[in-house]
């Protein structure tokens, strides 16, 4: 019979767990580079600061972009096409920025890295944005509203401005895939208490997001529109200089993951080594598949990652051949032609989230709908109150309050009905039922713009020449289809900030994040190209077209109709998806110390 520990062994034993217990169990880093010690950092301390920092730097972003339309053709004296289109290449370009921000939070500086040098840019775009306002584009004195055009600029000037906007651009675009991961990262998911928060911050995130964006399209909107420029401006720098500060002071309190290089380069060797060994039968189980123990260090924060089934030609990478095996002896291993299983894992996470994102992209064309052609429905409706007019795009203000309440429906009161209904230690609905759930809201929202559309025909001047009011239907029937839009959005993008950061490899967190933006700019560019289709189709036979430029002679009723159709299919198919989809499997670096783990609370 194996005898007691002695006193003085318990009392060791007891120092190692407390020691255990100090330090976060997810990898994390601080400041400066040793174990993040939990009680000294991350957790909400940190996240409140991100939180904030992201509500002002969406507040400066929205700023500028929310009536740079209204800019190019006042200040600039551009056209409506050529003002859209330049709008349409600078929005495009912000979310292509993403993803370069990403590879370099990934590769090489490091989340905290990227999100300070990225808001640095983000803060010298808008003071130059600004300051050539005000001395060179707004002249002369109080041009740019409605009705004060402003006079010619000179190349040197015009330049200037789209230096200034394309800095911005380069700015919000290289920090925003960050921000979300970092502020994740401030929560040890291996922790049950801050796993349950880190799911909390991506709600919180998304409202602050949207609380950023609400003042910019109301406050700084009617500044702007007012004809008061350069005082927008100068409002969005002094807020992203706001949000820089507030994240420097936070350095002390961040949780930190190191940068694991360049995952272009470690994708090419998987497929190289696999290809190179295409020949070669890999056991049906994975046994005896290569694992690198050495580059798994716990510290680095880079969890191993078990073996899966899919994508089984990947595996061949990791087997062991022969010549491998001699290779392996001497200490001379080719990554070219052998690869650790968790580097062939890493592969397959991202081909399985890519069917997963593909289905994203649909919702992605119904939420731009909110920008476009809801704004132009809302202006042949009856904009008036009395002697008050509401301006079409302010309608979006309640999408903003639809979020912030279905974020608190759903934290307070749903997640908590649905976790006692499962009776189970998960709480809530996952982020693939969620992501479905906002599916359907989504049809709905559409169904909704399309029966308002339909009644708003049933009132409208058919033969009327500006048809901007030529509607008696209220606009604010447009409301349902908004507030709809905004539930969808609590489910939809919440859903897929925390899958697409909990399923990503460890290497590879801001990429994930990444893919939500790029998932919003393909829906931008696939919902042009379906309203050019359906425009050239529609027209045909000399007819005016489901959109015509008088929509009392269109059918938007139709094309939101199809849209609902087009969702409903997608729903089909994200469902067959996400009954595919297997979750990552991360091996838990600490259940090997059974004794320790025996002892943990």
């Amino acid at each position: 019979m194996a005898s007691l520990p002695s006193f003085e062994d318990q009392g060791k034993l007891k120092e190692e767990i407390a020691t255990v217990e100090e330090f976060t169990l997810d990898g994390t880093l601080d400041y400066h580079g040793r174990p993040a010690v939990r009680s000294k950092s991350g957790s909400w301390v940190a996240g409140i600061i991100i939180l904030l920092n992201q509500g002002l730097a969406t507040l400066a972003f929205f700023g500028v972009g929310v009536n740079l339309v209204l800019f190019l053709t006042r200040v600039l004296q551009q056209s409506n096409v050529d003002a859209a289109n330049n709008v349409s290449k600078w929005t495009g370009t912000v979310y292509i920025f993403s993803l370069v921000g990403a590879f370099l939070s990934d590769s090489y500086w490091g989340r905290y890295k990227t999100c300070a040098i990225f808001q640095i840019i983000f803060v010298i775009g808008l003071v130059s944005l600004s300051l050539s306002s005000y001395l060179f584009l707004i002249r002369p004195k109080g041009c740019g509203d409605e009705h004060t055009p402003c006079g010619s600029h000179s190349k040197t000037e015009i330049s200037l401005f789209y230096l200034s906007i394309y800095l911005t651009a380069l700015g919000n675009g290289g920090y925003q895939p960050n921000i979300a991961t970092f502020g994740a990262d401030q929560f040890d998911e291996e922790d049950q208490k801050e796993g349950h928060y880190k799911v909390a911050f991506f709600s919180y995130f998304y409202l602050a997001l949207n609380l950023g964006s609400l003042f910019s399209n109301t406050i700084l909107g009617f500044f702007e529109d007012e004809g008061m420029w350069a005082l927008g401006f100068w409002v969005s720098a002094g807020s992203a200089i706001a949000a820089l500060l507030l994240f420097l002071a936070g350095t002390p309190r961040y949780r930190h993951f190191k940068p694991s290089g360049n995952p272009l380069t470690r994708v090419c060797q998987v497929v190289v080594s696999a290809a190179k060994k295409w020949r070669v039968r890999v056991p049906s189980g994975g046994e005896g598949l290569f694992e690198d123990n050495e580059k798994q260090n716990p510290n680095n924060g880079c969890r191993k990652i078990l073996h899966t089934n899919g994508f089984k030609f990947l595996d061949k990478a990791a087997y062991i051949s022969s010549r491998d095996s001699s290779d392996k002896e001497q200490g001379m291993i080719n990554p070219w032609r052998l690869c650790p299983i968790t580097q062939v894992e890493e592969v397959k996470c991202i081909l399985k989230l890519m069917p997963i994102w593909l289905c994203t992209i649909i919702y992605s064309v119904v939420f731009t709908q909110m920008a476009s052609l809801f704004v132009e429905q809302g202006a042949a409706m009856k904009t008036t109150i009395s002697n008050f007019h509401i301006p079409p795009a302010s309608m979006s203000s309640f999408d903003i309050l639809s979020v912030a309440l279905f974020i608190f429906l759903y934290r307070r009161v749903l997640d908590p009905f649905v976790g006692k209904l499962k009776k189970s230690s998960s709480k809530g609905l996952t982020e693939l039922q969620r992501m479905g759930v906002g599916l359907i809201i989504a049809v709905m929202a559409m169904v909704s713009a399309g029966i308002v559309e339909c009644y708003r025909l049933k009132y409208a001047q058919a033969d009327c020449t500006h048809c901007e009011g030529s509607s008696s239907l209220s606009i604010f029937w447009q409301v349902p289809q908004y507030a709809l839009i905004g539930a969808s959005e609590v489910f939809m993008y919440v859903g897929q900030l925390e899958f697409f950061n909990a399923q990503a490899p460890d290497g590879l967190k801001s990429f994930g994040s990444a893919l939500c933006m790029t998932s919003i700019s393909l829906g931008n560019y696939v919902s042009s190209l379906l309203v050019t289709m359906v425009m050239k189709i529609s027209t045909e036979d000399d007819m005016p077209g489901w959109i015509p430029g008088n929509l009392n002679k269109g059918h938007l009723d139709r094309f939101y109709f199809l849209l609902a159709a087009l969702t409903v299919i997608d729903f089909v198919i994200y469902v067959a998806c996400a009954k595919w989809y297997k979750c990552i499997k991360l091996e838990d670096k600490y259940e090997q110390n059974e004794e320790l783990e025996s002892f943990k609370v």
